[in-house]
């Protein structure tokens, strides 16, 4: 059986995080596309088993919550029927933790954006940090089942909510970003510092995973 060398490999992979499309990565290599993705996903698995048994008692003090969103096969709207309902076919969404100092991503996870998996994510950012921390998320409603019954009162965790200017006739049609005009911010439970109720930074990690991964590219 042919195998990949290590430099072979090295160039694919550096291929894929500059945010090279996995048949771009083909024809600038030379590697299948089977391989290009087998590699993918074997660089994944280790991956997530080295964050996982490595990023244990982070001394975070600031942690911002977001989810992005992807697709996988096709469109949610553009599912076969005989496909709907199955994960893995129509919409993804990743969620991620940042550590707000550090850049470090805390926890992520990818599945679909629902009470379950609020709960999950919430689950693993508290099995990882080492002390109470302040939290913020946007304002999606399953977060707040997650964070109470992740950390219950041992956290300081605050929302805070854009606001969209859209002009009544385009809304439901229109095809560039809907103008964020304002903000509003929530103490959920503790005492979240208001200086620091924010998702910027969360939200720019974010533009990083779609301007370096062509799965995550969109309208931005």
């Amino acid at each position: 059986m042919n195998k990949l060398t290590q430099d072979k490999r090295v160039r694919v992979i550096a291929a894929l995080v500059e945010g090279n499309s996995v048949r771009a990565t083909c024809r600038m290599t030379g590697a299948a596309k089977g391989t290009v993705l087998k590699l993918l996903a074997d660089l994944g698995k280790a991956c997530a088993e080295y964050q996982d048994r490595t990023l244990r008692n982070l001394p975070c003090k600031r942690v911002q919550c977001d989810e992005i969103w992807a697709f996988c096969y096709a469109k949610e709207k553009n599912v076969p029927e005989e496909l709907k309902g199955r994960f893995g076919f129509g919409d993804v969404w990743t969620w991620t933790a940042l550590c707000a100092d550090t850049k470090l991503i805390v926890s992520f996870l990818v599945g679909e954006r629902s009470v379950p998996y609020a709960s999950k994510f919430m689950s693993d950012i508290a099995s990882r940090l080492a002390h109470r921390v302040q939290l913020t998320t946007d304002g999606h409603k399953p977060y707040l089942r997650a964070v109470d019954n992740a950390f219950g009162c041992d956290v300081d965790y605050a929302t805070l909510e854009k606001i969209y200017a859209a002009p009544p006739q385009e809304g439901a049609t229109r095809y560039s970003p809907a103008e964020c005009c304002g903000t509003k911010t929530h103490k959920v439970m503790g005492n979240p510092d208001p200086e620091h109720i924010s998702t910027s930074f969360v939200e720019r990690q974010n533009l990083t995973m779609r301007m370096h991964m062509r799965r995550f590219t969109r309208l931005t």
